[in-house]
């Protein structure tokens, strides 16, 4: 049924309105002409009238039927993947094929679950880019039974990502870094090192 969804597919954007457009041939499964009274279900015009409406809610009722499979990023419509991202406040650049929509999408609440740490953000920057990235930061946490022992990290907080892509456009590396500014914790200020690999 997920063919027929796909194929019922309008083009992605703001345009896009909940529910589906026509499908040539898809069959109501709950056709109106049998419901009718008896008297009208003789008439042929109110059969063939509403034979007409049948056409227009078979994409509802297969969209209501196959409901649970919008909301699994594996099986959602492509066009439906953009408001999936939406909700989950994800990115999604445009040109992406439609896998890596995918598995953004799916791995969009782990990224939450580790949001502001490094490993968060090494697995943002290998979602977002497919490369891995090296993170080192100025943080720590640690205690003492002594009085006044040492501090860990850095007096001065500071955040370095070093990601080696293969062909790093000018817009790839201005998105990176936004991520990253997103990704962290707001009061440390980080660098950006995009190296060719």
């Amino acid at each position: 049924m997920t063919d027929a969804l796909e194929d019922a597919a309008p083009a992605v954007g703001d345009s896009w309105q909940p529910g589906r457009r026509l499908i040539e041939g898809l069959p109501s499964v709950h056709p109106i002409g049998p419901m009718l009274p008896a008297l009208f279900q003789e008439d042929e015009f109110a059969q063939r009238f509403v034979a007409g409406l049948d056409d227009v809610m078979a994409p509802i009722f297969c969209t209501l039927d196959n409901l649970p499979s919008y909301f699994d990023p594996e099986l959602a419509p492509a066009d439906f993947l953009d408001w999936l991202a939406n909700w989950l406040r994800v990115v999604v650049e445009e040109g992406w094929s439609v896998e890596r929509q995918r598995r953004l999408v799916s791995q969009a609440v782990e990224l939450y679950r580790w949001r502001s740490t490094v490993r968060g953000l090494r697995k943002m920057v290998a979602v977002y880019t497919g490369a891995h990235a090296e993170v080192s930061e100025s943080g720590g946490v640690s205690s003492s039974g002594i009085p006044g022992g040492a501090v860990p990290g850095s007096r001065r907080p500071f955040l370095r990502v070093k990601v080696r892509l293969t062909r790093p456009s000018e817009l790839e590396i201005r998105h990176l870094d936004a991520l990253i500014k997103a990704s962290k914790p707001a009061h440390i200020p980080h660098t950006l090192e995009v190296v060719r690999a």
